[in-house]
């Protein structure tokens, strides 16, 4: 598995984007935005496994996880990153959006990233309780076994240790890819809709 190190200077204003939280938020939420920023400045320079391990860990340690329909009285809402810094809430899609933006924002390269919908199993190996589930997945090289950035559990583990995890289809802002399922292409549509959406949010809340 080759890593290769990048150094990006980081496009988003995050002056304008800690005013916009304070506005919004209030003063927590600036000072998360501004933890953010300097944790992408350190960042910039490190090797991709690095970036990998702090990003995901900043997004589980500075959101908790709660369902859309009581964060925001809907069944399905994608958040943007400043939603769910600000209000320190939201579910899978919600990290996994927030990790895929802040990656690319260090450098790394679209098809290195996929968000993946995934059925989890829930409760162990033995358990018959599934639910459904996205996570970000890494690729160092297309044809390795991606690493899985999940709210779910603090380690990011190669796919092959996820047995809990079967993915459905990915996607990022190049494209779709389906996964075994068969019945994926009009969840899969529903949720290209839902993304072009929140990208565009996101562009509006400043993060480039």
């Amino acid at each position: 598995m080759l890593f290769v190190v990048f150094s990006f200077a980081i496009a988003t204003d995050f002056q304008q984007l800690a005013n916009l939280a304070n506005q919004r938020y209030g003063s927590h939420a600036k000072q998360v935005v501004l933890k953010l920023e300097s944790l992408l400045v350190s960042l910039q320079s490190a090797s991709e496994p690095e970036q990998l391990k702090r990003i995901n860990h900043f997004f589980n340690a500075n959101i908790n996880f709660v369902s859309d329909k009581k964060n925001w009285g809907k069944k399905d809402y994608w958040a943007t990153p400043l939603e769910s810094l600000g209000t320190t809430k939201g579910d899978c899609e919600d990290y996994s959006i927030a990790k895929y933006i802040f990656l690319r924002e260090l450098g790394i390269p679209d098809e290195r990233l996929k968000l993946t919908y995934v059925r989890a199993q829930v409760g162990g190996p033995h358990s018959k309780v599934f639910q459904a589930h996205m996570v970000l997945s890494y690729y160092a090289n297309p044809t390795d076994k991606p690493l899985i950035l999940d709210n779910l559990i603090s380690e990011i583990h190669e796919s092959s240790r996820r047995i809990d995890l079967t993915p459905i289809f990915s996607f990022n802002s190049k494209g779709l890819w389906t996964g075994i399922a068969n019945n994926t292409k009009g969840s899969s549509l529903k949720s290209l809709s839902r993304w072009r959406n929140v990208l565009a949010r996101i562009k509006n809340d400043g993060i480039e």
